[in-house]
């Protein structure tokens, strides 16, 4: 896949939460009228598209009759070793940014405390935030194969 594409009411906000994920802008350019850029980072690229008079997005993660795009899912196999540290210091990381710059990126809001899954012949650790727009971002780890 080349990249996923997430549509944003605040592109500058947008921007700066996936920064407190470790993504950066690689490519920034226009989409017709409006802003729009490619960030690399936790092993794939995102384009972030600002919406000129934006409404509000479906609630994804809470509405259990929503039909379409559910979330963007991460691997952190390889870069985590503990979901629940890694969490509590991403939350710690957004209160800190939030508290210099309110305007720029708000405190981290998590949809799912980190939890265990079984998916397949997998244990999962799972974990879901939303990010500026409230969209829903999951995050894993492969604990062990049965």
């Amino acid at each position: 896949m080349h990249h996923a594409s997430i549509r944003t009411a605040d592109i500058h906000r947008a921007i700066a939460f996936y920064e407190q994920l470790g993504f950066a802008v690689c490519e920034r350019f226009t989409a017709g009228i409006t802003l729009a850029c490619w960030m690399e980072g936790l092993g794939g690229r995102i384009e972030l598209i600002q919406i000129p008079e934006p409404r509000p997005a479906p609630d994804a993660f809470g509405d259990e009759h929503y039909v379409g795009y559910y979330h963007l899912s991460f691997d952190l196999t390889d870069t985590v070793t503990n979901l629940p540290t890694w969490l509590s210091n991403l939350q710690q990381g957004f209160a800190e940014a939030s508290s210099k710059n309110p305007e720029a990126l708000q405190p981290l809001k998590i949809l799912l405390e980190p939890t265990q899954q079984m998916i397949g012949s997998r244990v999962y650790e799972v974990a879901f935030i939303a990010d500026s727009d409230g969209l829903p971002l999951e995050f894993l780890r492969v604990l062990s194969n049965q």
